[in-house]
């Protein structure tokens, strides 16, 4: 995203790559910084479980196959999941035996020292032994690749400028980047988190988000989000707070100025090992299973969230991953459940009679429950079924009671769609009464008009007063003269 905003800038305007590229991170930093203060987290909340484990293992996938040129010694030039797979098989001849020889070494390696001592800092043992397995034996003259001389130095502040034009382009594709970063972050930050019981401050993670670009930009960086197999990395090594960041942020500025040298003969093919390590603790099976118990909708759902990732990839895959949250939560919204309730012989209070065979209503009253706030996208579902309702009846309805304790609050579409049902029921002899109705929902039918039609008589705020009002109309007490 970052090639694809700067590029044209710099055919038309001439200006530095490094320089744009560090103005975009800083652009993204400051549209992060602003929608934090705004409070704009609560989209994280949006995602849900299924579409966590889901993009998890689809990353998992993605990382393993990013790594197979390394630990084969394979060359494969593909982007794409799928690409790099068969150029992979279609090239098997040219495997490097030493290189596959080590990256099997090490993950051998590290599941063995897991499985034994799960405490054990396996990931940096393994890094220290493939580099001096290297270096006893002369691997990096036999063809394995080696990381090689690390450049000296820290980077330098510089306040990126470009002219309004070129700013202004890059302001608009800021605010893209962000997006698709601050979703990537969240989506790694919170699968990790419900592994270990822990929660995630949505909006703190903007804040985070922007001032890491910020920074990034100001040392000529390019754009930044999380990065699924460092965090894996790190869940593996047992790191379960910020510290791990700080420590491995102050070993980086170490080795950086003292210790180059030793990392020179680290071999590629144990880096591309320790991230598959890492990725197969992405892959949560049991979960997968686990879903497919407890609900068909949400196995699809993580199952087309990880085909969507593998599909695109990562960047597209959580485009994807916001946008099926928001079609599910939005079905669930526009057509939720409802029920009829009834009363069932020995158990007290009134249920769904669809979940109680035995269950009965009460003659000539349909008590409706409709389990989802009431707007204009589900309003004509809500008249369809209520209706329906009344039609499935066997006895004449006499009264239609809407039970509103799942509907806190109502739009003007929805106060305008309960008016025109309020009309039919009126014209077919039908009385509409309202149960369970809280204060909000109370003001808004009465600012709406909608309580002088139905009559404050007929707004009740538990069932039993709406029974005993429907039983009191049908059978009105004598008058004592």
């Amino acid at each position: 995203m970052t090639a694809a905003t700067v590029a044209p800038l710099v055919a038309t305007y001439g200006t530095n790559y490094h320089l744009l590229a560090a103005l975009l991170a800083c652009l993204v930093g400051v549209v992060c910084i602003a929608a934090f203060i705004a409070r704009l987290g609560f989209l994280a909340n949006m995602l849900s479980k299924p579409i966590l484990i889901g993009y998890m293992a689809g990353v998992a996938v993605i990382m393993i196959a990013g790594q197979l040129s390394k630990v084969s010694g394979v060359p494969i030039e593909a982007e794409s999941v799928l690409g790099q797979g068969v150029e992979f098989l279609r090239h098997l001849g040219q495997i490097h035996g030493p290189t596959l020889a080590l990256t099997l070494f090490v993950l051998i390696f590290l599941f063995g020292l897991q499985s034994r001592y799960p405490r054990a800092p396996g990931p940096l043992l393994a890094v220290l032994l493939a580099t001096v397995i290297v270096a006893l034996l002369g691997l990096d003259r036999q063809g394995v690749a080696v990381v090689g001389e690390i450049p000296a130095g820290l980077p330098r502040l510089v306040l990126p400028w470009a002219s309004w034009p070129e700013t202004q382009s890059i302001l608009t594709a800021a605010v893209g980047i962000a997006i698709v970063g601050y979703s990537d972050n969240v989506l790694t930050a919170r699968a990790f988190a419900a592994r270990h019981h822990q929660t995630v401050d949505a909006n703190q993670e903007l804040l985070a988000l922007g001032i890491a670009n910020l920074g990034t930009g100001l040392m000529q960086g390019f754009p930044v989000s999380s990065s699924g197999s460092r965090t894996a990395i790190g869940d593996a090594m047992g790191s379960r707070s910020q510290a791990y960041s700080l420590v491995a942020f102050g070993v980086v500025v170490i080795v950086l100025i003292f210790l180059r040298p030793l990392l020179a003969l680290f071999p590629r093919a144990a880096l591309g090992a320790l991230v598959i390590y890492a990725a197969t603790k992405l892959i949560e099976l049991e979960e997968f299973r686990r879903l497919r118990q407890f609900r068909q909708g949400d196995y699809w759902l993580a199952l087309t969230t990880t085909l969507g990732v593998l599909a695109t990839n990562l960047l597209t895959g959580v485009a994807i991953a916001v946008g099926l949250s928001m079609i599910e939560m939005f079905t669930r919204i526009v057509r939720p459940h409802d029920a009829v309730m009834g009363k069932v012989p020995g158990l007290a209070g009134l249920h769904d009679i669809a979940d109680w065979p035995e269950a009965t209503t009460i003659p000539g009253l349909v008590i409706y429950r409709y389990d989802a706030p009431l707007f204009f996208a589900n309003i004509a579902d809500f008249k369809q079924r209520a209706l329906a309702a009344i039609a499935a009846e066997q006895e004449p309805v006499e009264w239609l009671v809407l039970n509103v304790e799942a509907i806190p609050e109502i739009d003007i579409t929805a106060a305008d769609g309960l008016l025109e049902l309020y009309e039919e029921l009126q014209a077919r002899g039908i009385t509409l009464g309202l149960a369970r109705v809280k204060h909000d929902l109370y003001g808004q039918l009465q600012r709406s008009g909608l309580l002088d039609r139905i009559g404050p008589e007929r707004i009740y705020f538990t069932l039993p007063s709406a029974i005993a009002g429907f039983h009191q109309r049908s059978h009105p007490p004598r008058r004592l003269d």
